[in-house]
């Protein structure tokens, strides 16, 4: 196993500009997002993708968008970049600002509890869709030119509108937890960064224990614990995510992208693919109508 000084978890420090109290940022294919792959910071924070696709990680959930994406992330939740190839058109939005933004006892007030109840549930990370997406994200472009002020009205504007959507799904629907101590902050995140880095080989749960300085039976109870799935779900979950992405954007066989994925049988790669999209890969990559040629 490799030294895990390598992918040290990240608490990324924000900092406004001087008479502001929100971060506003937009990245493109000139101005790229070169944050950490891994990382959590205590300011909440709300991304939009204007179109493409993409994969995104935000606590122990693991998915793949292909039409831009909208999410609102809660503090102290870790969490991926989302974009890694930007065309002529796209670009990434990002919006971060502390829970007590506009003051401690603001959100407490009687008129923002249905704001402070959002804030609540984006703990568990929120992506939207639909009109809602469209909405908020031309109000969040928009705001690229505004003032300070102008954008602060505009913050709770887009909160407000978030609160009252349906059109959400709840990222971490069976919970995520973070605990509060550094070190089980920092295993959590060892593990996780090398995952990202390593998926696409094998994996054995005795490596990875090893890896966190934990026994096996120690370490298979506390990753359960923190992300309600067993540690080869999660590794399985990451390459069928990374699956439909290269489905998505490679002109490349299903079965060279089943083991650049890191499975290594084809009928389990195709099994699996099922029982996570409801598809198999060749009935997915048909319904976004991209086809290619298959050699066996």
């Amino acid at each position: 196993m490799k030294n895990n000084t390598q992918h040290k978890p990240s608490l990324e420090f924000l900092a406004p500009a001087i008479g502001q109290s929100l971060i506003y940022n937009r990245f493109d294919a000139d101005h790229k997002n070169t944050k950490p792959i891994w990382h959590y910071h205590p300011e909440i924070e709300i991304v939009y993708v204007n179109e493409g696709s993409g994969k995104r990680q935000i606590g122990s959930h693991v998915s793949y968008y292909n039409d831009g994406d909208l999410i609102l992330i809660g503090s102290n939740l870790p969490h991926c970049g989302f974009t890694d190839v930007f065309s002529a058109k796209r670009n990434e939005t990002v919006i971060q600002m502390l829970p007590e933004f506009l003051g401690q006892s603001f959100f407490d007030v009687a008129e923002m509890q249905p704001l402070k109840s959002l804030l609540k549930r984006a703990k568990q990370g929120l992506s939207f869709y639909g009109n809602t997406k469209t909405e908020i994200g031309d109000i969040i472009e928009n705001m690229m030119n505004q003032t300070p002020f102008e954008r602060i009205l505009e913050i709770l504007r887009v909160l407000k509108k978030l609160e009252a959507s349906e059109e959400y799904h709840i990222l971490n629907a069976d919970g995520f937890i973070l605990k509060a101590e550094a070190q089980d902050n920092s295993r959590i995140n060892d593990v996780f960064n090398y995952v990202q880095t390593h998926f696409k080989d094998q994996i054995p749960v005795d490596d990875i224990s090893k890896y966190v300085n934990m026994t096996t039976p120690a370490f298979c109870r506390y990753f359960k614990k923190v992300t309600h799935k067993t540690f080869t779900q999660f590794v399985n979950e990451y390459r069928l995510v990374h699956a439909t992405k290269l489905l998505s954007e490679q002109n490349d066989s299903i079965q060279n992208i089943c083991f650049e994925c890191g499975f290594n049988n084809f009928s389990h790669f195709n099994k699996q693919f099922k029982q996570y999209t409801g598809k198999t890969p060749r009935e997915y990559r048909k319904s976004l109508n991209f086809e290619v040629t298959e050699e066996y």
